[in-house]
C-alpha cells in the first residue's frame, strides 16, 4: 500500500489560487460604481430617514448591504436576507436602486451610515464595493413645558418660585422666556444637564414672582424655543392657582344703636375681597355658637374677588343688654377671621325719662314760639298805631302859631300863684265861619292851655281853606297863669276855640 501524499500542499495552492483569483476579479468589473450621495444628515426623532444608494455597471456576483460604523465592530442595519422591522428599502427588488428609510429614528440611531457591495467567494463573502458613507445626527424636540407653582398659595406681597422645565431635547442648546400678561419678564438663564441616557437634555428655568390682589386674572407663561421646532412651544400658568386673598370681616346691626325690648335686630356678617370663594361662616352669641344664621352665596366682583353676606335676627330683650354676636371666618383651613356686633337695650325707665324729656322739650319749643309770635303782633299794633297817630295830625283841628314876646329888661309881669301850674289865654279875633271845636285834648300836669275865641265877622264869605282851619298868629301875648278851670265852652254866636297845648320848659 503506497502512502498518501500530504494535504497541506494542496491547501496552499488553494489559498494561493483565492487570493489570485481575487485579484484577478476586481479587474475584470472596471465600470462598476457604488453611489452614496449624502455625506450628512440631520433627522428629528421619531421621523423617518432616508439613506441613498445607487449601483451602474456590471460586477460581481453578490448582495449589497447597509451597515453602521466602520472596522470590526460595524453593526448591519439592513440586507436583504434577515428582517428589520424599522427599515425597508425605498424602491422593490430586482433594481440597482438601494435606497432604505428608517422609520421612527431615535437618538440611538445617530452615527455614519455606509451602503456596501459584496462579492461572494469560495469559501465566504467579502467586501467588494462600499460607498463614502452618511452622518447622520438625530435632534430631539424638546416635552412640551411643564410650568410649576408654589406647593402652598400665598398671599398677596408675598414673593414666590415659579418654575418651567423640559426634557429630551438634543442638541444642547435652548431658549427660555418668560411672560406675564403677555408682557416679557426678566428671569435667570436656564439650567440644562444631560439625560441620563447622555444622549437629549434636559432644562430647568425659575422665576420669582411678588403675588398682588390683581393677581387673581393674571397669568405667567413660558416659552421655549429650540432648533427643531418651528415655532415656540408655551405654557401658561394661572397665578390664581397660587393665590390667597384673605376676607375682611365686618359686623352691621340694623337697626344700629340702642332698641327697645322685644324689638328684633339683625347682625349682618360682611365678608368681602377673598380669593377662592369656598368660606365657612359660624356665628357666637356670648361665644356660644349659634345655629340660626342665614348666609348668601359668594358672589364673585368684577375684579375677580368674592363677597358673600350672613344675616342673624335676635330679638331684644333686658337681660341681652350688652351681649356680644361674633361672625367667625374660616378661609382656606386658615386661623379664623372674625367681627363682632353689640345688642343694646334701652331700660324702660331710661325710656320713660327720655319721653319726658321730648316732650319737655316739645313744651319748651311751644312756649318759646308763642312768645315771639306776641312779640311781633305788638310791634305790628304799635307801628299801626303810631302811622294812625300821624295820619290823626295830620287832620287835627284849626291851629294857632304862638310867638313868645321879646322880653323886657323893664317890666315885670306879676303872676298869681297857680296850684295846678297852669297858663291860660283868651284870644278874640274876627270869625270867618262858624265851626265846632275839632278836638280837645286833656290836660295834665306841667302843661300850658290856651283858649282861642274868634269874634263875629260883618262879612258871611265862606273860607278858602278846604279844611275850613282857622289861623291866628299871637305875638308880644303874656300868658298869665290862673287856678285852673275847665275849658271854656264855645259861645254859639261869637266866638270858636282852639285849644293848644304847650309843653312846659
Amino acid at each position: 500500500m503506497e502512502p498518501r501524499p500530504p494535504a497541506w500542499p494542496l491547501l496552499c495552492l488553494l489559498l494561493l489560487c483565492q487570493s489570485s483569483c481575487a485579484g484577478v476579479g476586481a479587474q475584470t468589473y472596471p465600470d462598476f460604481k457604488l453611489q452614496q450621495p449624502q455625506s450628512s444628515e440631520v433627522v428629528i426623532k421619531g421621523d423617518t430617514l432616508t439613506l441613498n444608494c445607487t449601483a451602474s455597471g456590471s460586477g460581481p456576483v453578490g448582495a449589497v448591504k447597509w451597515v453602521k460604523g466602520s472596522g470590526s465592530d460595524n453593526q448591519t442595519v439592513y440586507e436583504q436576507k434577515g428582517s428589520f422591522p424599522r427599515v425597508m428599502r425605498a424602491v422593490p427588488d430586482p433594481s440597482n436602486d438601494f435606497t432604505i428609510r428608517i422609520s421612527n429614528v431615535s437618538l440611538e440611531d445617530a452615527g455614519t451610515y455606509y451602503c456596501v457591495k459584496l462579492r461572494k467567494g469560495i469559501v465566504d463573502t467579502v467586501v467588494f464595493r462600499k460607498g463614502g458613507g452618511t452622518e447622520v445626527s438625530v435632534y430631539a424636540r424638546p416635552s412640551v413645558p411643564v410650568v410649576s407653582g408654589p406647593s402652598h398659595r400665598a398671599v398677596p406681597g408675598q414673593s414666590v418660585p415659579f418654575t418651567c422645565s423640559a426634557k429630551e431635547f438634543s442638541p444642547r442648546d435652548i431658549q427660555v422666556k418668560w411672560l406675564k400678561n403677555s408682557t416679557p419678564v426678566r428671569a435667570e438663564p436656564p439650567h440644562i444637564t444631560p439625560e441620563l441616557s447622555n444622549s437629549s437634555y434636559r432644562m430647568s428655568s425659575t422665576l420669582q414672582v411678588k403675588l398682588s390682589e390683581d393677581d387673581v386674572r393674571s397669568e405667567l407663561t413660558c416659552e421655549v424655543q429650540h432648533r427643531t421646532l418651528a415655532a415656540p412651544l408655551r405654557k401658561t400658568y394661572a397665578l390664581h392657582q397660587a393665590l390667597r386673598v384673605p376676607p375682611s370681616v365686618s359686623v352691621v346691626a340694623a337697626p344700629s344703636g340702642a332698641v327697645e325690648v322685644n324689638k328684633t335686630v339683625n347682625f349682618t356678617c360682611r365678608v368681602q375681597g377673598f380669593y377662592p370663594g369656598a368660606v365657612n361662616v359660624s356665628w357666637l352669641e356670648n361665644g356660644t355658637e349659634m345655629n340660626t344664621r342665614s348666609s348668601t352665596q359668594p358672589t364673585e366682583t368684577s375684579r375677580g374677588l368674592f363677597e358673600l353676606n350672613s344675616t342673624v335676627t335676635v330679638q331684644a330683650g333686658e337681660e341681652k343688654s350688652g351681649f356680644k354676636f361674633t361672625c367667625l371666618v374660616v378661609h382656606e383651613d386658615q386661623e379664623p377671621i372674625s367681627g363682632t356686633g353689640i345688642l343694646r337695650v334701652t331700660p324702660p325707665a331710661l325710656r320713660e325719662s327720655n319721653e319726658g324729656l321730648i316732650g319737655d322739650s316739645k313744651s319748651l319749643i311751644y312756649v318759646a314760639v308763642g312768645v315771639v309770635c306776641t312779640v311781633l303782633a305788638l310791634l305790628v299794633i304799635a307801628i299801626l298805631y303810631l302811622i294812625r297817630t300821624k295820619q290823626s295830625k295830620g287832620k287835627s283841628s284849626p291851629s294857632a302859631r304862638l310867638h313868645e314876646p321879646e322880653k323886657s329888661s323893664g317890666t315885670t309881669t306879676t303872676q298869681e300863684s297857680d296850684p295846678n301850674n297852669m297858663t291860660y289865654a283868651d284870644l278874640n279875633f274876627a270869625k270867618e265861619k262858624r265851626k265846632s271845636v275839632r278836638r280837645v285834648i286833656e290836660l295834665s300836669q306841667q302843661s300850658e292851655y290856651a283858649c282861642i275865641q274868634g269874634s263875629n265877622s260883618s262879612s258871611s264869605q265862606p273860607a278858602s281853606s278846604s279844611d275850613n282851619l282857622t289861623y291866628a298868629d299871637l305875638d308880644m301875648v303874656h300868658l298869665s297863669k290862673a287856678p285852673r278851670r275847665p275849658p271854656p265852652c264855645p259861645e254859639e254866636s261869637s266866638s270858636e276855640y282852639a285849644s293848644v297845648q304847650i309843653q312846659r320848659q
